[in-house]
C-alpha cells in the first residue's frame, strides 16, 4: 500500500522540532542571539564614542568626570542633549535590566589622545577593580553582575574608538592608573 504525505503525527514532531531549533538559535539566551546582539551593541559604544570625543573637544581633551561619581550614569550623562539625542544608545541591546538608563561601565579619569590603547566603556563588569588579562571581566554564568550578554562575554571601547569583543576572560590588562576609576551603571532593580 502506497502512502502519500504526512501523518498528523509526523508533522507535529517537525513542527516541535522546529519550535526548538528556533528557540535554541534566537531566545535571548541563546549564544547565536547574543552574538548578534554582541555586534550591535559594538555600534552604540561607537555611537557614544563620537558623542566622547565631541564632549573631549570642547572640554581640554578630558572625557567626561564628576568627582563624586559613584556610577556611570553620572558621569556620562553629561553627554545628553547636548553631545547626543539618543539616549537609547546608552542601552545595551543584548541586557536584560530594561530598568535602567545606561548598562555599560565607564573609566571615568581618561583624557582624549593621552591613552588611545585603554579601555574606555565596556558592557557591565563582574566588579570594578582593575582586571589582568585572563581574569574574568562578564558574568561566567549569565547571573549578575556583569551579564549583559548573558554568559557570552561582552565588548570593550577603546580611546582611539575601536572596539574588541571578549569571552568572560580579559583579553588584555585593563589597568586602572591613579586618577582613572571604573564605574558600572548603578545595580538593577
Amino acid at each position: 500500500m502506497r502512502r502519500d504525505g504526512f501523518t498528523l503525527i509526523e508533522m507535529l514532531v517537525v513542527l516541535a522540532l522546529m519550535c526548538i531549533m528556533y528557540v535554541a538559535m534566537y531566545s535571548p539566551g541563546a549564544k547565536f542571539y547574543q552574538e548578534r546582539q554582541k555586534t550591535a551593541c559594538v555600534r552604540n559604544l561607537q555611537m557614544i564614542h563620537m558623542a566622547l570625543k565631541l564632549y573631549a573637544q570642547e572640554n581640554h581633551n578630558a572625557f567626561p568626570a564628576l568627582p563624586a561619581a559613584a556610577t556611570a550614569e553620572e558621569p556620562l550623562s553629561l553627554l545628553v542633549p547636548r553631545y547626543t539625542t539618543d539616549a537609547a544608545t546608552f542601552v545595551c541591546p543584548g541586557t536584560k535590566d530594561r530598568q535602567n538608563t545606561i548598562s555599560y561601565a565607564y573609566y571615568m579619569g581618561r583624557r582624549a589622545g593621552e591613552s588611545a590603547g585603554e579601555a574606555l566603556m565596556s558592557d557591565r563588569q563582574v566588579d570594578t577593580r582593575a582586571k589582568l588579562q585572563g581574569e574574568i571581566i562578564f558574568s561566567a554564568d549569565g547571573d549578575p553582575p556583569g551579564r549583559n550578554h548573558r554568559r557570552f562575554g561582552g565588548n570593550i571601547l577603546f580611546c582611539d574608538g575601536h572596539v574588541e569583543t571578549s569571552d568572560i576572560h580579559a583579553t588584555r590588562d585593563l589597568p586602572l592608573p591613579t586618577g582613572v576609576v571604573l564605574l558600572n551603571p548603578r545595580a538593577g532593580r
